[in-house]
C-alpha cells in the first residue's frame, strides 16, 4: 500500500523523534476528541446502543486519561536512562536510549472500539512511531468517526485510517510493518501472528480467554454479586476480561444465584429490554451464536431474546455441559455459567482445562486462599473481590499470557511497549587495560573469575 511508503518517508525525518512534536500531536488529539465526545457517544449507540454512561467511561475518559498522562510524562519518558556502569567497562557511562519502532499497524475490534484503537495510538504516538489504524468494519458508525477525529488531527503520511473488511485486513497484514498491534480474538491473533513471523515483525496481541471467577464460602456474597453482575454484564458481556464463568462453593452457591437474580433486577430492572443501561449484541453472527450456546443448557434466570434487536437478557445457567458449545470457548455475550466445587481440587480441574485466561477473578476473605489462587495460577492480571478493575489503573501493566495474549501496555507501560530500548556504553579511552586483547597472557584460572567484574 502507497500509505505504507509514505509513512516510512516521513519517518526518515526524523520528525516524530521530537518531544514537541509528540506532545503538540497529542494534544491536538486529545482536544478532537472532547469537541467530538458527544457524537462519539451517538456513534457506538448507533452501532449497538452501548449506553452513554459506559461509552464515557470506558472509551473516551479512558482515553483521554492515557493522553494527558501521556503527554505529562512523554519528555522523562523518552529521556536516556542513565544504567550503573559494570566494573568491566570502567571507566565508562551506561545508557538506555528510548527509540520508536516505525510504522505501526494498529487493528482495532468492535466491542470496546474507540478505546481499543485510540489507546495504543497514544502509546505509538508517545514513543514517536507513525501509525496506520484499521478500525472494525463491524461497528461502522464508531469506525467512521474515528477516521475523521484523525483526518482532521494528523497528515495521512503520520497517522491514518484504513477502513474495509477481512479483504482490506489481509492487504495490511501483507506489508511489512515495524510494529503491528492487534486486540481481537485468539483465532485471529493467530493469524496476525503468522503474518508478522514473515517479516519478523514484533507484535503485541490482545486476546481473551475463559476466565474464571472464584466465590469461596468466606466470600461476602452481596458484595460480590453486585460486582460479578456490574463486570460481566457490562457492555452486554461483550467485554474480553469480563467474567466468563463462576466456579463456586457449594455450600454458598444457591444464596449467590438469589443475590445475583437480585442484583441483575437491581440494576436494569424486571423488563431489561427497556433499560437505557444495556447494550445490544454488536450484530446477527455474534447473536445467533450466543442464542445457540444456550440450547440444552439449564437456563437459571433470564435468556429473553429478540431478533429483531441482538437483544438477550442477562442470563444464568446452572452447571452447564462441560463439552457444549457454552464452556467450549469463550463466550462474550451475556450468558453467565455457573459450577459448583467441592474442593481445591476441583477448582484446579476447571481452570487448568482451558489454558491461560485473560483474566482472574476470586472472591473471599481468606487471605491465604486469595494468595493460593494468584500464585498457582497464570493469567494475565485480575482483582480480588472485584472484577473488571485491573484495568483502571494507568500505572497496571494490562496484557495477556500464552494463548491470551502477548505484551502490555497502558500508561508507560503503552511507551515501553512502542519504543525498542537500546543499549549504549560511552566508553573513556583511557586507561585501556591491555589484559582483554591477544595474545591472552591471563592465567585461565583468572579467567573464570571475570564473572565478577559484569
Amino acid at each position: 500500500m502507497n500509505i505504507v511508503k509514505k509513512q516510512r518517508d516521513f519517518f526518515q525525518t526524523q520528525k516524530t523523534k521530537e518531544i514537541s512534536f509528540r506532545k503538540a500531536s497529542l494534544k491536538r488529539l486529545m482536544q478532537e476528541i472532547i469537541n467530538r465526545e458527544d457524537a462519539i457517544c451517538d456513534a457506538l449507540y448507533a452501532d449497538f446502543k452501548k449506553p452513554k454512561f459506559e461509552t464515557l467511561a470506558a472509551e473516551t475518559q479512558f482515553v483521554l486519561a492515557e493522553l494527558k498522562h501521556a503527554i505529562k510524562n512523554c519528555t522523562s519518558w523518552a529521556r536516556p536512562q542513565r544504567i550503573s556502569p559494570s566494573l568491566m567497562n570502567w571507566p565508562s557511562a551506561d545508557y538506555i536510549y528510548k527509540e520508536p519502532y516505525g510504522t505501526v499497524l494498529i487493528i482495532a475490534p468492535w466491542n470496546y472500539p474507540f478505546q481499543l484503537a485510540i489507546a495504543p495510538l497514544v502509546g505509538a504516538i508517545v514513543s514517536g512511531n507513525t501509525a496506520v489504524i484499521k478500525p472494525s468494519e463491524v461497528t461502522p458508525n464508531t469506525a467512521k468517526i474515528i477516521s475523521e477525529i484523525i483526518k482532521s488531527v494528523f497528515e495521512p503520511n503520520y497517522v491514518s485510517v484504513v477502513e474495509g473488511g477481512i479483504e482490506v485486513s489481509q492487504k495490511l497484514l501483507a506489508e511489512k510493518w515495524d510494529y503491528i498491534f492487534f486486540t481481537g480474538s485468539t483465532r485471529v491473533g493467530q493469524i496476525v501472528y503468522e503474518s508478522a513471523s514473515k517479516h519478523l515483525t514484533p507484535v503485541t496481541l490482545e486476546l481473551g480467554g475463559k476466565n474464571p471467577c472464584i466465590v469461596d464460602q468466606t466470600a461476602t456474597i452481596a458484595t460480590a454479586a453486585k460486582r460479578i453482575v456490574w463486570g460481566k454484564f457490562l457492555n452486554a458481556g461483550q467485554t474480553c476480561i469480563a467474567t466468563d464463568y463462576i466456579l463456586v462453593h457449594k455450600s454458598v452457591k444457591d444464596v449467590l444465584i438469589e443475590a445475583l437474580k437480585k442484583s441483575i433486577i437491581n440494576f436494569f430492572g424486571e423488563n431489561v429490554e427497556q433499560s437505557s443501561d444495556y447494550a445490544r449484541i454488536v450484530d446477527e453472527k455474534h447473536y445467533t451464536g450466543l442464542k445457540s450456546m444456550l440450547l440444552g443448557e439449564d437456563v437459571l434466570f433470564g435468556g429473553d431474546t429478540n431478533d429483531t434487536d441482538n437483544f438477550i437478557s442477562p442470563t444464568l445457567v446452572n452447571e452447564p455441559s462441560l463439552d457444549g458449545k457454552l464452556m467450549e470457548g469463550e463466550i462474550f455475550g451475556p450468558i453467565l455459567p455457573i459450577i459448583s466445587y467441592e474442593d481445591e481440587i476441583d477448582i484446579k480441574r476447571h481452570i487448568m482445562n482451558y489454558g491461560k485466561p485473560l483474566a482472574t477473578y476470586v472472591f473471599s476473605n481468606r487471605k491465604s486462599f486469595q494468595r493460593k489462587i494468584i500464585e498457582t495460577y497464570s493469567f494475565g492480571g485480575g482483582a480480588v473481590n472485584d472484577t473488571v478493575i485491573q484495568i483502571t489503573n494507568k500505572r497496571l501493566p494490562f496484557g495477556g499470557v500464552g494463548n491470551s495474549g502477548v505484551g502490555a501496555y497502558h500508561g508507560k507501560a503503552s511507551f515501553d511497549l512502542f519504543s525498542h530500548h537500546k543499549s549504549i556504553i560511552k566508553k573513556a579511552n583511557w586507561p585501556d587495560i591491555p589484559l582483554r586483547y591477544p595474545p591472552y597472557t591471563l592465567p585461565i584460572k583468572y579467567v573464570k573469575k571475570i564473572k565478577s567484574l559484569f
